[in-house]
Formats: structure tokens, sequence, C-alpha cells
């Protein structure tokens, strides 16, 4: 496979996917109209592996999670693209005439312009297989939203069989103009992790102090050293916050309590001051609440990874958005957001790199942000977003047979 070939350059590419808009809003309206939670995607992945059929692409299903695999002619390495494909429990106040028929569900992330871009993409690679040096797997992936539907395809096989070399993911943005991406060398997003505290004390008379354990004063304790940690334990150059969201404790104003609970998000760009904050959150919660003669325990749930891009990866991405998009089409993020997206398994486990596509209108401010139930997007996207996962597979995939 020759990158300058006249089917591979970066404006055949391009001319090819524009011709493919209206199948693509067509697709994308469709999965709108019927958006569905994860692990409910019953009907999304239905009509996935209906599409892929029409394709002639073979696909495997485990749950609502579907795996599409397209054979290239010539041998080479496997390179893999992920959409998710989950709606979140909004009410959609768009109104389209296409907005959603369920009730508090809408596509106010852009699951379904993802979808819609991967069968794109699909179709792209079906039509040219026999020009193809090597393999492209399509991962529909459920559950972005909610449980992580990334680690359960990874262990159910995805990246095997035949093995990915290398995977790419995009996100639809609305702070960006059609025509952009916007990309970052390092950490793009952060980790996310949930902090359950329980303090117990000695509960007593409220006109008798000394009888009891205040667990209340022990919980203020802790809540102002708490806010500390980051600044003292964590280098400036690095990146973390620690939000305490909820407390409760106490049953009447002259009874001191005996047990107070909060819980806390913790969020970092690199996997290792995570765990040196939890390290650091549990001494200080426990040290603390025995200094006041009290006790406490800390359950810690781990949610989301880090999402790493690799140096490889994001040079293969910047390389196909200037040859389709155009030279100044990239945009380079210099501060990786707190948000999490679990595409970061997959960059655990492969080298690859993770991308937002531009769909917004151009004027800042002026497009409703993600997770809106006024979220829109400019359908011109989803030819350039596949011009995009093409254009950057066939990038991994050349002169690496």
């Amino acid at each position: 496979m020759k990158a300058e070939n006249d089917i591979f350059s970066g404006a055949s590419i391009k001319a090819e996917t524009l011709s493919m808009r209206q199948w693509l809003v067509d697709i994308r309206r469709d999965l709108h109209r019927n958006p569905e939670p994860g692990l409910e995607e019953f009907r999304t992945a239905g009509e996935i592996e209906r599409r892929l059929a029409e394709l002639g692409i073979e696909s495997t299903r485990a749950g609502t999670a579907v795996v599409g695999l397209l054979w290239g002619g010539m041998e080479g390495k496997t390179a893999a693209l992920r959409a998710d494909i989950d709606a979140l429990p909004v009410n959609e106040e768009t109104g389209l005439d296409f907005a959603s028929v369920r009730g508090g569900f809408m596509h106010a992330c852009g699951h379904d312009a993802h979808t819609a871009i991967l069968l794109g993409a699909a179709r792209w690679f079906s039509a040219h297989r026999k020009s193809i040096a090597g393999n492209v797997k399509f991962l529909f992936q459920p559950a972005e939203e909610t449980s992580g539907g990334a680690q359960t395809m990874i262990a159910q096989g995805c990246l095997e069989n035949p093995r990915v070399d290398a995977i790419f993911g995009l996100h639809v943005m609305p702070y960006l103009p059609v025509g952009k991406i916007e990309i970052k060398y390092g950490a793009l997003n952060g980790c996310s992790t949930t902090l359950a505290i329980t303090i117990r004390g000695k509960g007593g008379h409220g006109a008798y102090p000394e009888s009891g354990v205040d667990a209340i004063l022990i919980a203020a304790a802790v809540i102002s050293a708490l806010n500390t940690l980051v600044s003292r334990c964590v280098s400036p150059l690095d990146s973390a916050v620690l939000s305490i969201g909820t407390i409760a404790g106490g049953t009447r104003s002259n009874i001191i309590a005996d047990e107070v609970k909060m819980s806390a998000t913790l969020r970092s760009t690199d996997d290792r001051v995570r765990d040196l904050l939890v390290d650091k959150t549990r001494a200080m919660v426990e040290g603390i609440s025995a200094s006041y003669g009290g006790s406490a325990c800390l359950e810690v749930s781990y949610g989301y990874a880090a999402l790493v891009n690799h140096e490889e990866g994001v040079d293969m991405v910047s390389a196909a958005a200037q040859d389709v998009l155009g030279k100044d089409s990239v945009v380079w993020k210099e501060k990786p957001s707190m948000g999490v997206e679990d595409f970061s398994f997959f960059l655990k486990e492969r080298m690859g790199a993770f991308y937002h596509l531009g769909c917004g209108g151009g004027i800042p401010g002026e497009s409703a942000p993600l997770h809106s139930g006024k979220f829109l997007l400019e359908e011109d996207c989803l030819p350039l977003g596949v011009a995009m996962q093409v254009r950057t597979v066939l990038e991994f995939l050349k002169n690496r047979s």
C-alpha cells in the first residue's frame, strides 16, 4: 500500500466521504431519535450489525458491544477504531424534528455521531479492502457514560484475534468549529476515583460534650485538612483536584453525633498521583480521627484511568488532519481536562491516540455544551470525521506490512 496512491490521498478520501453525507446524516438522526442508555443499547447494536452486514463486514456481538472486522487484501498489521454508542439520562430540549422519542434520554454527548462516523469508516474500508495492507477492527462500545464498557470489551478479547497493534478514537466537541480537530501529547483526560469516608465517634448529650466524641467536629477537621492535600502533597507541575461532594451526620441539635459520612471525587492526570493521594487521604482521615478519640474508614472506588496519548499516535492524527482538513486544522490543547473518558483503558493496552472533532458553528460560546439538553452538532462534521478516521488508520498501516 502506498500513501501516494490516489485513493489514499487526503483530497480523495475527503471527496469520497463527503459523498456519504446524507447516508451518515440518516444514520445519525435515526440513532438520535432512538437513544438507549449504557448496557441497554439493544436496538442500536442491532442497527450496527445490520449496517456492517450490508457492507460485507463480519461482526461479533457480546451483550450490546459489537466488533466489526475487515480483512485487507494484503498482509499487514491491524488497526482499530472505536465509537461509544450509549446515550445519557437527559431530557432533550432542542426542538429538532428528529428529537428523542424516549422521554428522559438523549444523545447529549454526540455518541450518535460517533457511531455514524465509525460506520462511515467501515463503508470506506469495505469499498477499498483489496487495496489495504492490513486489517481494521471497528469497536462499537457500550456504557462509556456509566460502567466503563471499554474494560469489559478488552476482557472479552476485542483487541485480539487478530491482535490490534494501534487504536484511535474521537469525540465531537461543540466549542471547536467544523473543520478543526483538537489534540494533545500526553495526558488529555484525568482519572476518576470516588472516596467514601465514614467517621465514628461516641454519641452523647450536647450539654455534656466531655461524655462523647463528636464525629461532626472530627469531620470538620478532616475537611479542612483534605483541602490542603493537593497543594502540599502534589507538585505544582502536576494536576489534581479533590472535592468533597456530600456530608451527612447527626440526628438532633442537642445530640453529639456518633457518625458522619462524606463522599468525595478525586481527579488527576496521572494514575501515580492518584495512588499517592489515596494513600495520603487514608492516613489523614484515620490519623485525625484517632487524635480526637474516634476512628475512621475510607472506601475507595476506582473509576476511569487517566487518558494518556502516545506520541506516535498523536503524530499520526496530526498528519492525517493536515492532509485531510488542511495545514491549519490542528488545535493543540494546552491543558488536560479533568473530565474522564474510558478510551483511556484502550491506550493502556495499545499504542494510539484520542482527539476531539469540531462540531460547532464557529462562534465561541454559541453552541450548547456536551451533556446539555440543548446540545446540537453541525452535521457537516460527520463526513470529516470519517475522513479523519480513515486517513489516520492509513497513516498507521502504511509501510508497516
